[in-house]
Parts: C-alpha cells; sequence; structure tokens
C-alpha cells in the first residue's frame, strides 16, 4: 500500500497506519484489480468494508443487474485462477494538497459458507445503507 498524501510517511508492507485505517474506513468506493491465468488484467469499481479485527477487506457479489450469473463474473473467474489482486482506494481533488491514494495488493478468495460470509455482509450493511435493502446474503 501506498501513496497517502495526507500521511506520506507510508506504511511498512502489510501494516496500515491510523490515517490509511481512517481513510480505508470512510472511503465509499475503490478498484479492484484481477487477472486471469494468464495475467490479463482487470479493473472494477466496488463497494467494500475493512474488518480491523480480521485486517481483511471484503466486497459483495451483491444483487445489482449483472450479464452473468454470480459465479461467471470475471472478478470471480479471475480470483479462482490467480488469487494474486489488488484494491486502489483514492480521493481527488481540484486542491492537489488534497490527493490522497491508497494501493491494498494481496491475496483474494471467494468465501461463501461458514461465519466469515455473514460477518462480512453485517459490515457491508452498517456502512452501506443500500445494502440494508439488497440481498447480499448468499
Amino acid at each position: 500500500m501506498t501513496g497517502d498524501n495526507s500521511d506520506s510517511s507510508g506504511a511498512a508492507a502489510g501494516v496500515l497506519s491510523e490515517r490509511q485505517i481512517e481513510l480505508l474506513r470512510e472511503a465509499p468506493v475503490g478498484r479492484l484489480a484481477t487477472a486471469d491465468a494468464e495475467a490479463r488484467p482487470y479493473v472494477i469499481p466496488v463497494c467494500f468494508v475493512y474488518d480491523g479485527a480480521g485486517g481483511v477487506i471484503y466486497s459483495a457479489l451483491d444483487g445489482k443487474p449483472k450479464r452473468s450469473s454470480l459465479g461467471g463474473l470475471r472478478r470471480v473467474r479471475n480470483i479462482r485462477a490467480n488469487p494474486q489482486a489488488a484494491l486502489v482506494v483514492d480521493h481527488y481533488a481540484e486542491d492537489w494538497s488534497e490527493l490522497w491514494y491508497l494501493l491494498i495488493m494481496g491475496r483474494a478468495e471467494v468465501v461463501a459458507s461458514g461465519a466469515e460470509p455473514a460477518r462480512a455482509v453485517a459490515l457491508l450493511r452498517a456502512k452501506y445503507r443500500q445494502y440494508r435493502e439488497m440481498a447480499i446474503d448468499g
């Protein structure tokens, strides 16, 4: 992770500063980058939530209209073929002294069973009003 102009000291690999955690928690959208088995990149905007207790970032496969089944989504196929992923969370302003971004790189996985998806859904619903009315569990 890098690039927080408001906290230009950066963070050691795998460690977020308090300011970076605050920015991550408050940001409404990020861009998820995945790649397929042949390393062809794919980037999409996602709603997400940071679970500070586990140091995990969750994004839902939600009920918004899709062209294919959830399992057929390119990001899902990519994660299953190549779990290396990145999430960019940023803020743009006309005043460039207010610009910042975080680049989080790591392993992604599709979590579909057990207690973890329920926790993710609860966190996502707490952050996004829209998810309180949308089917995102299951």
